[in-house]
């Protein structure tokens, strides 16, 4: 990750650096520090490019969903319409729909659910990513970027908090 190679350049340049005596305090090149939080905010759009492929590829597995159950309820009540001529089989096929609209219902909370706990985990990781480049990798000197950090952290909290509101939606409401 590049990310991560500049990180470590900004870290050799910290440890390689002269130290004021009696002050213990280094001296670094300024514009050598900053070319390097140049080139790593121009890496950063790719990570949260790919927080927000995440996030429309949790809409787009939803959808799916919606609309799969859509056709299996369609199919069950064309099939239903079918077997109206007879009571016995009419009320055969009436259970069969129902069990069929539950069954999809289910199956339809069931990838929801799935849905919600993968884009869950992809979030907290990447969320535990950022974290841990914040905690190992800035101070003082980095409050813009860490400023950054923070604001993606906040996003992403929100986007689980999201997430766990629809999870919990359709857990307790049955909400599809």
């Amino acid at each position: 990750m590049k990310v991560l190679d500049l990180l470590d350049e900004v870290e050799e340049i910290c440890e390689t650096s002269q130290v004021v005596p009696l002050l213990g305090k280094i001296i670094i090149d300024k514009s050598e520090l900053l070319e390097i939080a140049k080139e790593i905010r121009q890496v950063l759009p790719d990570e949260i490019q790919q927080a927000q492929f995440i996030k429309d590829e949790r809409q787009r597995i939803l959808d799916e969903a919606r609309h799969e159950a859509e056709i299996i309820v369609r199919d069950a009540e064309k099939q239903a319409e079918i077997l109206v001529d007879e009571h016995q089989i009419t009320e055969k096929a009436k259970l069969q729909s129902k069990e069929l609209l539950r069954s999809t219902e289910d199956r339809c909370k069931t990838l929801k659910m799935g849905t919600f706990e993968y884009i869950d985990k992809i979030l907290f990781d990447f969320q535990q990513q950022m974290e841990l480049f914040e905690n190992k990798y800035f101070g003082e000197m980095y409050s813009t970027l860490q400023d950054t950090f923070e604001s993606i952290g906040s996003k992403l909290e929100e986007n689980r908090s999201e997430i766990k509101d629809l999870a919990y939606r359709t857990r307790v409401e049955g909400e599809i």
